[in-house]
């Protein structure tokens, strides 16, 4: 069997730099999904606007003021991988529809088993990677004051900004 390298990626926030390992053996289509939208720049000036201490953080989707960006197709859901959303993975967000991800993910900031295959609803939210440095950036994202905004909740009241999302070789 031959090495597969995990890609990484080195994400720059307002609140410092926060570093992932994609895991493409077990989640190739989430991976790809996720380095497409960096490739694209997708995910420079978007904010990390769903903070819930004790849960997760959750990007990748909406600018500044709770603005939503276009997004490409959905992508299948592939939480039957057997990673499991612990504290400091990466998962893909949804709606309730099971393959309905898209550009948005979110870091768990502690053990999330109800989280994982099969869930509450047959399906679970697909980890595909994991903090590998920045865990300390991710502990303060969690802990900023959250605000009502837009008809949605748990919103940062002082934007968290991702300015970059750059792939590593």
């Amino acid at each position: 069997m031959s090495e597969t390298t995990n890609p990484t990626v080195h994400i720059e926030t307002s609140m410092g730099n926060i570093v992932l390992e994609l895991d493409a053996v077990n989640a190739p289509i989430s991976t790809a999904n996720f380095i497409a939208y960096a490739n694209d720049g997708f995910y420079e000036d978007t904010i990390f606007h769903r903070v819930i201490d004790g849960f997760m953080v959750q990007g990748g989707g909406m600018e500044p003021g709770m603005t939503q960006k276009e997004t490409r197709d959905e992508i299948e859901n592939e939480a039957q991988n057997g990673l499991k959303n612990v504290r400091g993975s990466v998962a893909m967000a949804r709606t309730m529809a099971p393959h309905s991800a898209s550009s948005q993910f979110f870091i768990n900031t502690n053990d999330n088993q109800f989280l994982d295959f099969p869930g509450q609803d047959g399906w679970g939210y697909c980890v595909f990677g994991e903090v590998v440095a920045g865990q300390d950036i991710v502990d303060k994202i969690e802990k900023v004051e959250t605000i009502n905004l837009g008809g949605h909740a748990d919103v940062p009241g002082d934007a968290v900004i991702i300015k970059k999302a750059t792939i590593q070789d």
